[in-house]
């Protein structure tokens, strides 16, 4: 049986998404980024509104990648990348954030961290790279997102703030309650609005290499794994016509 590393909890029409490793710090594992992804395509088809993306303890957000169990299919777990959602996410980060975790942090709408919150852009050193970061410099000024990505040194909570990644900074485990608080004022405004503003932003931020070929691989992945491959397949062998169900 494979472990429950994600919590999905429904509360009110906000969808609280939780990376719940902490005997690994939140490490990013192929079991995370699989369950994460199953966690989008939930809250994308549910009635919930708004999503709030955490984990569990004040320590860190998530470590990055587990070493041990490197999920080298990270574009999978990224929202708008791997899974579209056409509804705001809010991040609720505390402790370190490393790796993947800015990645998952930069593609939030709104973004709380705790006073205790560092973000760390280690692959450099490691000799590692996937390459989706590189979108964070189309959501901070150029010279910021250089320091954090090529010399990989950590990035205070307090510094986010000041250069526009974080939206509030609050006392160590006061992150989710500041979260579900802009999460309740959007619940009440008007879904479709904010879908459409939601989707206009994403245009008008420029996508980097990597951002763009995840998004293709996970529209081909649509494919690849549907119902109608299986069925044309069949239908080839049995030298009958196939009945596409467009699934």
């Amino acid at each position: 049986m494979v472990e429950q590393v994600v919590t999905y909890e429904s509360r009110d029409r906000i969808a609280i998404i939780t990376i719940d490793n902490p005997a690994r710090r939140n490490a990013l594992t192929r079991a995370v980024v699989d369950q994460l992804n199953a966690a989008w395509k939930r809250f994308q088809a549910s009635e919930d509104r708004v999503a709030v993306l955490t984990a569990s303890g004040d320590k860190a957000f998530t470590v990055g990648a587990d070493l041990d169990d490197i999920p080298h299919d990270l574009y999978r777990a990224i929202p708008n990348v791997g899974v579209e959602v056409t509804k705001p996410i809010i991040g609720a980060l505390a402790g370190w954030v490393v790796g993947g975790g800015v990645v998952l942090a930069q593609f939030t709408d709104l973004l709380v961290a705790a006073e205790n919150t560092n973000f760390l852009y280690p692959e450099a050193k490691v000799g590692f790279a996937g390459g989706l970061v590189s979108s964070l410099a189309a959501r901070i000024p150029h010279k910021i997102a250089a320091e954090l990505i090529l010399l990989g040194e950590p990035i205070t909570a307090q510094r986010a703030y000041e250069v526009g990644f974080v939206n509030k900074v609050v006392p160590v485990g006061q992150q989710l309650e500041a979260a579900l608080d802009y999460a309740a004022k959007l619940t009440v405004h008007a879904p479709l609005v904010l879908s459409l503003l939601k989707r206009f932003i994403g245009e008008v931020l420029p996508k980097g290499p990597s951002e763009l070929a995840g998004i293709a691989r996970a529209q081909v992945d649509q494919v690849t794994y549907s119902q109608d491959i299986e069925e044309g397949l069949t239908a080839f062998k049995d030298k009958r016509p196939p009945v596409f169900s467009g699934r």
